[in-house]
């Protein structure tokens, strides 16, 4: 490894600790877990599969346009297809902007302006999704890579065809059922910084994206990982270095910030590229395999 990207592996956990430091509250505090209401899920199935449809086409648009000239590619679409239901990837925010209101003996979804907190309601959305969507991320993405279908033409391949999500009408509700917990607006700078850190998860030096509280990071010794023992006079400069950069006009943190997160983001996209390559190989793989076995069986016969 060069002395560049030691320096800048160097970087990230320092930078991450200076972020972390100036949070609000509410944002490291610890937060109890949401659960999602299981007995809810039959009621708003098929409502979260056309919303997934819906999505699935605008994010691929939004991806072609923001790659433009180039053609998106079938493992970026499955890319966005193995997210779209992930509360931990960008690809789900849509979750948190729709609200679980009950309207007689129906659950309606209905989509807010904001993002709200995510708790119950949002797990039970999010739940719904990854049980409509399943193993089928593939297929829907092959589907939109080769067809290029409209909103309408995906919900009936997703939701009547391949998931039958939407074959049956949900039944009704019952009348002794808990209301749900009102929809409560993020505050938008929680909601930014939330997104900052969620986009470098898993990154090289980045220590998980826990959550520490002011007193833990304070207390924590030898913060980012020991240094050897053989670094040479650059290396030994460095702190010193790093320190003026800190002391900089506000404009040049800002500067160094951006890099810092678009070299640990742009790392983390290419594994993610790879991983979903090999993925969808894998997938190929077995779908031939397993025809050819069921060919195989049936010559035998």
């Amino acid at each position: 490894m060069g002395k560049t990207e030691q320096n800048s592996v160097l970087l990230v956990p320092i930078f991450f600790f200076l972020l972390t430091i100036s949070l609000p509250v509410s944002v490291y505090a610890k937060k109890p877990v949401a659960i999602p209401r299981k007995e809810d899920i039959p009621y708003i199935k098929c409502q979260v599969c056309e919303k997934i449809a819906s999505q699935l086409v605008q994010q691929v648009q939004s991806k072609q346009t923001q790659i433009s000239p180039k053609k998106i590619s079938e493992y970026q679409i499955i890319e966005i297809a193995e997210n779209v239901c992930n509360l931990k990837k960008e690809e789900a925010d849509w979750i948190l902007k729709i609200d679980i209101v009950e309207q007689g003996d129906k659950l309606e979804l209905v989509e807010q302006n904001a993002e709200g907190i995510c708790n119950t309601e949002c797990k039970t959305i999010e739940r719904t999704c990854q049980e409509v969507m399943g193993y089928s991320d593939t297929d829907v993405a092959e589907y939109i890579y080769t067809s290029k279908p409209d909103v309408e033409s995906l919900t009936n391949y997703l939701c009547k065809d391949l998931t039958k999500a939407c074959k049956t009408k949900p039944p009704p509700l019952p009348k002794d059922r808990t209301p749900g917990e009102p929809f409560v607006p993020k505050p938008t700078k929680e909601a930014e910084m939330e997104k900052m850190l969620r986009s470098m998860e898993g990154m090289p030096g980045a220590p998980n994206m826990q959550m520490y509280s002011r007193e833990e990071l304070m207390n924590m010794k030898n913060f980012g990982g020991d240094a050897d023992d053989d670094e040479d006079e650059d290396e030994d400069q460095f702190p010193s270095n790093l320190g003026k950069v800190l002391r900089d006009k506000e404009s040049k943190q800002t500067d160094w910030k951006q890099k810092i997160i678009k070299g640990v983001k742009d790392a983390g996209e290419t594994l993610k590229r790879h991983a979903t390559k090999v993925s969808f190989r894998v997938q190929k793989w077995w779908k031939g395999f397993k025809a050819a076995q069921s060919k195989s069986g049936k010559t035998e016969l």
